[in-house]
């Protein structure tokens, strides 16, 4: 067997540019590159194996190790998990930087590879820099934090481990059910220490995502539930754009005549002109939706892990004999809630069901009920978004024009605030795969780092980022990386003068308005602040005058940013459902007092 001796960091490096997928027939590297910030734990070892490497496996600067972890998410994430980015910090606090990113990707089953430089394996010089020395047990650093955010975890602490743990680490990430974020924490002596690899090793290896079909009993049983179904409905999750299985899913409603709500990971599995198309569900989704959910019989939820935000806090099937079916790769949750489970790629699970329900199809009354519901729900989405002239626009408004003034393949993108709930409420996807909203963890922060991901992702399209001032403050950074890649990005910022959704919420709890608004607005000047970093930018004072901002972003060839005040106050009354968020059960505010008196009767009324 012929070996070659190699550093641990140039063998890792080595193998991870030899990785390629296979996506949409032809092939392409598994790793688009490798986001890195220097530091005295990765700057000697690691940084000179990417310098080696780097016509193979680009290296990509960042200004924020959590903002270039967030990019490499959103990257994995518009590429439909079939292509990834790994991301190298230094050890300490460039390391802890990443972890907020690391719960991000597990919370929404999405692959990255982080390698954050680690302690001195030998010890010789303990404690270094930046070191935090568990009491009791040396073996432990900063990089412990990410074993309950990582789906695969490691810490190399000789050179031949990589032989072992990077066939593994690959697994995961590549693994339709397992798929999530991966950290091998690499001591930075052992990354400098050498080793007699095979070179085989080394072989080029291309991964194809797992495809499974449903085991012939499952199938079975779900098909003899769904072909009973007088009131079915479809939950379009993540799951569905993962498996790439749009086209599978909008043949399938429209041949059986089945309505189609969306989650927020699953919104733009349909177009929103599609017939059967009811827009989201749960908290923030449209009253077609939840009204049609109410009366169930039978659900199929399609790659969705129904968090409480989907099912309103397990308050939105009210059927007592609905039967729930949970086609998912993951078994985890296929078995949720008392489900029929399916575990299948979601496509192939479509595929065959529809192969098992022979001539069924919904019954017409039902099938005329969600159209209609979803007329009316149509009608009061252009209500929300029409433009207004009196007082400070509202971020449905907003929306409605970057809505308006986006092309049919171009990708909105957000995160956190407000926001989301109007965007699920009320975007209208014009095609599949254009929603692009991280509501599984709901990260401030991850906006504009998001965007940039989904534009290294996707270069050819238009990207529209909707981040508040909230979200804003708290990471912008990748405005310069943006600049520097020549990745251009569209970024509105909604000024609502501090936490607006949170404030409403904080009042709608009882709560007097404590902390979360700053009095008389932020004071910040965001659309210089922009501009210091290199982008376009403007301030406007009116819808008008956006919706001529947003025509001259289109042409702008540099990332540009448009500013605009909005009514903190504001949000969309219609669609929606209930939320449990506790109430405190004694308090000294009668406001707060009726609210729990709310809150009680509402939880008794849903169980």
């Amino acid at each position: 067997m012929s070996t070659i001796r190699l550093t641990m960091a140039q063998a890792l490096v080595r193998f991870l540019a030899a990785q390629t997928s296979e996506v949409g027939g032809s092939e392409a590297p598994l790793f688009a590159g490798v986001f890195a910030i220097f530091g005295h734990g990765n700057v000697a070892g690691l940084g000179e194996a990417l310098h080696a490497e780097r016509e193979r496996l680009p290296t990509l600067r960042a200004h924020n190790e959590q903002a270039m972890a967030l990019a490499a998410i959103a990257f994995a994430k518009a590429s439909r998990r079939r292509r990834m980015m790994a991301c190298t910090s230094s050890i300490g606090p460039g390391a802890t930087n990443m972890v907020t990113a690391a719960a991000v990707a597990h919370a929404n089953r999405l692959p990255v590879l982080l390698l954050p430089g680690d302690i001195f394996a030998s010890r010789r010089p303990d404690p270094v820099l930046q070191q935090i020395e568990a009491f009791g047990d040396p073996t432990v650093s900063v990089n412990d934090c990410f074993r309950p955010v990582s789906r695969w975890w490691d810490r190399i602490t000789r050179p031949e481990q990589l032989l072992g743990s990077l066939p593994q680490a690959l697994r995961v990430l590549t693994d339709p059910a397992e798929c999530g974020p991966v950290t091998l924490a690499l001591p930075q002596d052992v990354q400098t220490e050498a080793y007699d690899y095979p070179e085989e090793f080394f072989a080029p290896r291309r991964w194809r995502v797992r495809r499974p079909p449903p085991d012939p009993a499952q199938l079975t049983e779900a098909a003899a539930a769904l072909s009973q179904a007088r009131a079915p409905l479809i939950v379009a999750g993540g799951g569905v754009h993962y498996a790439i299985a749009e086209t599978a899913l909008a043949e399938f409603a429209a041949r059986r005549g089945i309505p189609v709500a969306e989650t927020q990971a699953g919104k733009g599995a349909l177009a929103w002109d599609h017939p059967c198309a009811l827009g989201g569900i749960g908290v923030t989704g449209s009253s077609a939706a939840n009204t049609l959910a109410a009366k169930a019989d039978v659900v199929l939820a399609a790659g969705t892990r129904l968090s409480d935000f989907t099912t309103a806090s397990r308050s939105l099937f009210r059927n007592p004999r609905m039967q729930l079916i949970q086609l998912n790769a993951s078994p985890l949750d296929a078995a949720k809630r008392g489900a029929l489970p399916l575990v299948a790629d979601a496509g192939a699970g479509l595929e065959a069901l529809d192969r098992a329900l022979g001539n069924w199809t919904a019954p017409a009354a039902w099938i005329r009920k969600a159209r209609g519901l979803a007329a009316e729900w149509n009608e009061a989405v252009a209500r929300a978004t029409a433009p207004s002239d009196t007082g400070l626009p509202s971020d449905a408004q907003v929306l409605g024009a970057v809505n308006r003034a986006a092309a049919p393949g171009d990708i909105v993108v957000c995160a956190a605030g407000g926001l989301p709930g109007e965007l699920h409420k009320l975007w209208r996807c014009k095609t599949p795969g254009t929603y692009h909203v991280e509501y599984g963890f709901s990260c401030m922060g991850y906006e504009i780092a998001g965007g940039l991901g989904v534009k290294l992702a996707c270069p050819e399209r238009e990207i529209w980022v909707l981040v508040g001032d909230g979200s804003y403050l708290m990471m912008n950074s990748e405005i310069a990386s943006s600049v520097a890649l020549g990745r251009k990005l569209n970024i509105v910022v909604l000024d609502n003068g501090g936490f607006g959704c949170i404030d409403r919420l904080q009042q709608a709890c009882g709560g007097a308005p404590f902390n979360n608004l700053f009095p008389g607005g932020t004071g910040v000047d965001f659309a210089a602040h922009a501009a210091s970093l290199g982008a376009a930018s403007r301030k406007v004072a009116s819808l008008a005058e956006l919706e001529a901002a947003l025509a001259e972003m289109r042409v702008e060839r540099r990332t540009a940013v448009v500013v605009i005040a909005t009514d903190p106050a504001l949000g969309t009354s219609a669609g929606g459902a209930w939320w449990d968020v506790a109430v405190p059960e004694v308090s000294s505010r009668a406001e707060i007092v009726a609210a729990r008196a709310a809150y009680d009767a509402a939880r008794g009324q849903r169980g």
